[in-house]
């Protein structure tokens, strides 16, 4: 149940955020000095926080989706392999903001 409400919850954050991410791509392709602001404003450790929230959003998003899809054509549907689906989308969001985090830092 954690899985399904927080794929809930993660589709409205991220639906709630696409207008500053749309924002700030056309803000950073308007000209090259608008670009190196918001090079050097995603740079700061407090926005590099937000973007690990973010992006955990969105692989727990993108992960439970798949999982919800399998088990809509009747995939892993038993009470231990919801379980067993459940925790793999958990560790392979724990992986993915992992390797986000290596790669923005």
């Amino acid at each position: 149940a954690l899985v399904s409400i927080l794929h809930r919850a993660t589709g409205c954050v991220l639906f709630f955020i696409l207008p500053v991410i749309l924002l700030l791509l056309q803000w950073s392709l308007s000209s090259a000095l608008h670009f190196d602001t918001v090079v050097a404003i995603l740079h700061s450790p407090l926005i590099k926080l937000m973007l690990l929230g973010l992006a955990w959003a969105f692989f727990h998003h993108f992960f439970a989706g798949i999982r919800h899809l399998a088990m809509d054509v009747h995939w892993m549907t038993s009470l231990q392999k919801a379980r067993l689906s459940s925790r793999l989308v958990l560790c392979l969001d724990v992986l993915s903001v992992t390797a986000f985090a290596f790669v923005i830092w």
